[in-house]
């Protein structure tokens, strides 16, 4: 039987081994093997390096996927950390380390959950339990999740990103949008002899921030706010700008799409060329690629869709009266930020909730730590349900 000192020690185990985003293969070995020694019948690195492991059960039923990433983002402050951030320090019933909040300790939690209930049920369950660990999440939101779910199917999934052990049924979408204007290139001292690419972006940019975004009854509001500007050449010793490049993130909801995104910051181009129309300006949607500890590039369009999954749903409900059985009170809301639910529910209409332990407001951030009693409650609620979702 597997014990909370047991999951403690893999926590903190997987603490220390670093692991920013493209260079996971070290925690993905330890999460493999952790998967085949505690009684999964499989466990593979699949593409991009993420892993995926199976339980399957005695009799047919639903194929149930608890999803976390083992990728970190950096630590670059490691000076200032009061608590070694790989040392999976312990201090008044919290570990302490990158990744224990996001999302390392939830992880953790839901293998060592699957394992407890396959020994607890001697694998007489209906369906196929499966746990993904997924790398690059930190850059591609849910891109990784792609193979994952071409690879096992799931009929219901549960995200263990941070929510205090409460229920989410939803998140609001990102995008990453793209300005650029255009201009003409010339010495700084005879201005007018070109044009400034930055004073067209200004034009521009006001009259994007016209723009209202849509507000959702679940999701709230959406947002679209200027997060970079830059113009090229620079640095710009005496040369007027012929380029200037903004970036917004775009929060959205549910119904909203590439289209309707691009097309609201096309407007408010065409209203800031019609009072100039001297301006050259577009938009588009970012793309990223990143290195993968497998030697394969991950790549992908910074677009990542909103969900929101019916309270109503059986599968829902079945998680819900399962934290219930387990004394766990979890009220439904939804989450601040974008996770690999973007794919599962937003892309492939899966339905999708989020329950983990920890505080959302405790990701990224210095002497990052869980609570240990969050993470034991954790490892309690993902078994509850796993024991309603397969019965």
């Amino acid at each position: 039987m597997i014990s909370d000192s047991d999951l403690i020690a893999f926590c903190q185990e997987a603490i220390r081994i670093p692991s920013v985003s493209g260079h996971e293969k070290e925690v993905a070995a330890l999460m493999r093997s952790r998967m085949l020694g505690c009684g999964f019948d499989e466990a593979e690195i699949v593409t991009y390096g993420s892993v995926l492991g199976c339980i399957h059960g005695r009799r047919k039923g639903p194929r149930i996927l608890m999803d976390g990433h083992i990728d970190t983002v950096p630590v670059i402050d490691r000076d200032e950390w009061v608590h070694d951030p790989f040392s999976g320090e312990i201090e008044d019933g919290r570990i302490y380390g990158r990744g224990t909040s996001d999302m390392k300790g939830s992880v953790a939690a839901m293998i060592t959950a699957a394992a407890g209930f396959a020994e607890e049920t001697g694998k007489d369950f209906a369906g196929d339990i499966y746990v993904s660990c997924t790398v690059h999440e930190e850059c591609f939101e849910g891109v990784s999740s792609r193979i994952i779910s071409s690879l096992a199917d799931p009929s219901f999934v549960i995200i263990g990103e941070a929510t205090s052990t409460t229920v989410k049924i939803g998140q609001r979408g990102r995008a990453e949008v793209v300005v650029e204007t255009e201009g003409v290139s010339c010495h700084s001292s005879n201005p007018e002899k070109g044009r400034n690419a930055v004073y067209g972006m200004m034009a521009v940019i006001g009259e994007i921030r016209k723009i209202v975004p849509s507000e959702h009854p679940v999701l709230g509001r959406g947002i679209l706010e200027l997060t970079d500007i830059k113009s090229f050449p620079y640095p710009g010793a005496s040369v007027v700008p012929s380029l200037c490049r903004a970036t917004f993130d775009r929060r959205t909801l549910v119904g909203e799409d590439e289209g309707i995104i691009l097309s609201q910051v096309n407007e408010a181009i065409a209203r800031a060329v019609a009072a100039d129309p001297g301006i050259r300006a577009r938009c588009y949607i970012a793309e990223g690629e990143g290195k993968c500890w497998t030697g394969e590039t991950i790549k992908a369009r910074r677009y990542f869709p909103a969900w929101l999954t019916d309270e109503r749903n059986p599968y829902v409900q079945k998680a819900l009266q399962g934290l219930k059985e387990a004394g766990i009170e979890a009220p439904v809301s939804h989450f601040s930020f974008c996770t690999n639910g973007s794919h599962y529910a937003g892309e492939r209409g899966i339905p999708c909730i989020g329950y983990g332990p920890s505080l959302e407001s405790l990701a990224h951030v210095r002497d990052e730590y869980i609570g240990i009693d969050q993470l034991v409650k954790a490892a309690c609620g993902f078994q509850s349900m796993l024991r309603k979702l397969m019965a």
